[in-house]
């Protein structure tokens, strides 16, 4: 989505700089959207398809309807394959998507390519051509869909599960708190937003690659994050309609608070982890010690068997 340029001379620039932990850039933790333009332009050829098909007779129409809506299906399913990969190479632990939309997409452009090629040219040979051709390019140009779990090898599938619903519910507040700021049309709450947003997830990678950690962050990752999206919604509804100063700051303070205490949280849980790591250091001192074997000869170890 477009933003206008913001600063000192810009007729927001004089106003106070949006509170927040440290000088923490709005961008931090910033994506690429994955469905973009190329995924967009997939709409292009269901569009071309159905107009002309207009004047193409009631045989020739129903054919261009059948095919514009199989393009527009398959669109639509790479939209949401793209999506489900880049949450997928975002987590460093993820299991492969449920339904391969990205497959399923090229499989439905090819198909919708062979009935328009159809339409034109009744017959077997040239639409099954233009649709192996056609699904060939779409694999060669949007890749494939994960089709292997990543990063859940020695790890309990409980309780990946576990963490694997906290996490989708918590990216679901999140999704609905960028849905209802747009509303507010400001363009620091939606900045301050974004840097909330940032510690959020840093706080779910986290869990995600400690599940152990899920029992003491489920409160933030549930209540608290339910908490900030029923006061963005509020908040966009307010602003929307009156523009009141006092609720953009309440809620400003609010979003600064929140952050403070994820990333506090954050580095407690990675504080608790270097702490089990030494613990697990020691104890395999202790046993190397028992076992006559000193960390510094271990090559002498190693070498006389």
């Amino acid at each position: 989505m477009a933003r206008k340029f913001g600063g000192k001379y810009s007729p927001d620039g004089g106003a106070e700089r949006v509170t927040g932990s440290g000088d923490t850039s709005s961008y931090r933790g910033a994506t690429v959207e994955p469905a973009g333009a190329r995924a967009n332009l997939m709409f292009l050829p269901a569009v071309l398809v159905l107009f002309t098909s207009i004047t193409s007779g009631a045989t020739g129409l129903a054919l261009g309807v059948a095919s514009a809506g199989i393009l527009a299906l398959s669109a639509w399913l790479l939209r949401d394959g793209l999506k489900a990969e880049a949450a997928y190479n975002t987590r460093k632990v993820a299991r492969s998507p449920g339904i391969p939309r990205k497959l399923f997409s090229s499989v439905l452009a090819g198909l919708g390519i062979a009935v328009a090629a159809y339409k034109v040219e009744p017959g077997l040979v040239a639409p099954v051509i233009f649709g192996a051709v056609t699904t060939g390019l779409h694999v060669f140009s949007f890749g494939l869909d994960p089709m292997r779990d990543k990063g859940i090898e020695g790890i309990d599938k409980m309780q990946t599960d576990r963490v694997a619903r906290v996490v989708d519910q918590a990216e679901t507040y999140l999704r609905a708190m960028s849905d209802a700021i747009t509303r507010a049309g400001d363009r620091k709450a939606e900045a301050r937003l974004e840097r909330f947003q940032a510690s959020v997830r840093n706080m779910l990678r986290t869990v995600e690659n400690d599940p152990r950690d899920l029992t003491a962050t489920r409160k933030y990752l549930g209540v608290y994050l339910m908490g900030a999206r029923d006061a963005t919604v509020k908040f966009a509804d307010i602003y929307a309609r009156s523009r009141d100063e006092k609720a953009r700051a309440d809620y400003l303070d609010l979003l600064g608070d929140l952050e403070t205490n994820f990333e506090a949280k954050t580095k407690t849980l990675l504080a608790d982890d270097n702490s089990d790591l030494e613990v697990e250091i020691e104890v395999l001192r202790d046993r190397l010690a028992r076992e006559g074997i000193r960390l510094g000869n271990t090559r002498e170890f190693e070498e006389g068997h």
